[in-house]
């Protein structure tokens, strides 16, 4: 018996079927005769159609887009296959060319993401509806909310802008917002002075506001408020008005004030439904020039200018004693400090101490009475609260009837001259918001400041030296 020596291609192979019934390069599976594309015996020849690499290499080749290059075989072995045909070319699922106009919409629409897997389609812009739908419940449930700067509120301070958004909101409540930290502009936090930009977004933490009540006005209220204002007048346009602001009236409700400047002015709002804005502020025992802003670009455009120091200020202050230098300059840094009353007050601090900030004033003594008390003229360069009351009490001088920085010994009153802060702010000049000209107005002596200019023979006419003083 002979026996037939191993083929030389599966020698050594394990499991390469040898002596099994396997033919040769089957890869270890069983011979199925008569299955199409299964392997031939040589001695077999095949009448059937041919299953082999080429036919797959065809169809790789399609399938890149490749069908119209020179295959690597010859061109007699390749099938007939007609390139320029797109419906003979197959294509995947996810690349099949929509047929009508629906299935073409569908088809150029972004796939949602599939959770664990990166996504194919570029990530659309802007929140979903989900996401819109999650951070309005967030914002019911927390209170939290995201407010974003307009265009006609730019270059306005973080404190004036919560009081505008929220005129039931106290003041003293905005500043504890601001100095804690619970606001944030673009995601830091920020000083109240600090300005805002369009676009900013700030974010108010939940805030507790008392329900307005929806009483009906009273047109007589109303009308009585509006002729108050109108009486106080100095110079009016279509984009503003000075106000000559009485002694012992608030420019802005706090704490146990009730009528206030800010309030009467809603009794002036306009038919377009635009209330007049203030546009800076003066203390409440401080009497003289006011300005309103009746538009909210008029307000934007007027306190830019305070900013700049494009507006000129002059006061007038009856002060205790005589200067020693006549006319002479202030520059000191203030900051604030709580009295044990809880009534703030500026104290004349160092340069880098918490809160300091430099205050700048320039005065000249237009006249005195006796070596006793000055008629003096200040210019202030900055605008830093209880500036001039500081400064005058910082050189000795303080002004007569304030009952904060008032302090000298064995110093009385005298007779005919009322216990009430002596401080005017007697003449603005400051480039007009719609054409830039110069609006230069200026304020009469309140009653109790002409009493004693009369008791003391001052001449309100005399010419003013205060003003030749330089700008900074």
């Amino acid at each position: 018996m002979t026996t037939r020596p191993p083929s030389r291609g599966n020698a050594g192979r394990k499991g390469s079927g040898a002596g099994k019934g396997r033919p040769p390069g089957s890869g270890g599976k069983p011979y199925r005769p008569g299955k199409p594309g299964a392997f031939r015996r040589p001695d077999r020849e095949g009448t059937g159609p041919r299953t082999s690499a080429l036919d797959a290499a065809h169809r790789a080749a399609q399938l890149r887009g490749e069908a119209d290059k020179r295959a690597p075989w010859r061109p007699g072995d390749a099938p007939e296959t007609p390139a320029d045909d797109e419906a003979s070319v197959p294509r995947s699922p996810r690349t099949r060319a929509p047929r009508n106009e629906v299935a073409a919409k569908a088809f150029d629409a972004p796939r949602p993401r599939r959770t664990g897997a990166k996504p194919t389609e570029p990530a659309v812009e802007g929140p979903t509806r989900r996401e819109q739908r999650a951070a309005a419940s967030a914002t019911l449930a927390s209170g939290v909310q995201t407010l974003i700067v307009e265009e006609d509120e730019a270059e306005m301070r973080i404190d004036r802008f919560l009081t505008t958004r929220f005129p039931q909101l106290p003041f003293t409540r905005v500043q504890s917002i601001v100095r804690k930290g619970e606001l944030r502009v673009d995601g830091k936090r920020a000083k109240p002075n600090d300005r805002l930009l369009p676009g900013m977004s700030v974010r108010v933490p939940p805030l507790k506001l008392d329900p307005v009540a929806e009483r009906p006005r009273s047109v007589a209220r109303d009308a009585t408020d509006a002729d108050f204002l109108r009486s106080l007048i100095l110079y009016e346009d279509a984009d503003m008005m000075v106000l000559n602001k009485p002694f012992g009236l608030a420019v802005q409700g706090g704490s146990g004030t009730v009528r206030h400047v800010d309030g009467l002015l809603e009794a002036l709002t306009g038919p377009d439904g635009q209330k007049p804005r203030l546009v800076h502020r003066l203390d409440k025992d401080t009497a003289g020039c006011l300005i309103v802003a009746k538009t909210r670009l008029a307000a934007a455009t007027l306190a830019k200018s305070f900013r700049s120091r494009s507006a000129r200020k002059v006061y007038w202050a009856l002060t205790a004693g005589v200067p020693r230098v006549p006319q002479g300059r202030i520059s000191t840094y203030l900051a604030k400090e709580e009295a044990p009353d809880g009534d703030a007050r500026m104290r004349v601090a160092q340069h880098g101490d918490d809160g300091a900030a430099h205050a700048l004033t320039y005065y000249a003594m237009v006249d005195n009475a006796a070596q006793k008390l000055s008629w003096l003229s200040l210019k202030p360069v900055t605008g830093r609260t209880h500036q001039l009351r500081a400064h005058a009490a910082h050189i000795g001088h303080p002004i007569v009837g304030d009952p904060k920085y008032f302090s000298v010994e064995n110093w009385a009153l005298p007779g005919g001259i009322q216990n009430r802060l002596h401080l005017l702010a007697r003449r603005i000049v400051i480039p007009h918001p719609r054409t830039l000209k110069p609006v230069d107005v200026t304020a009469p002596l309140p009653p109790h400041m002409a009493q004693s200019w009369n008791l003391l023979g001052f001449d309100a006419s005399r010419y003013d030296p205060i003003v030749e003083a330089p700008e900074a």
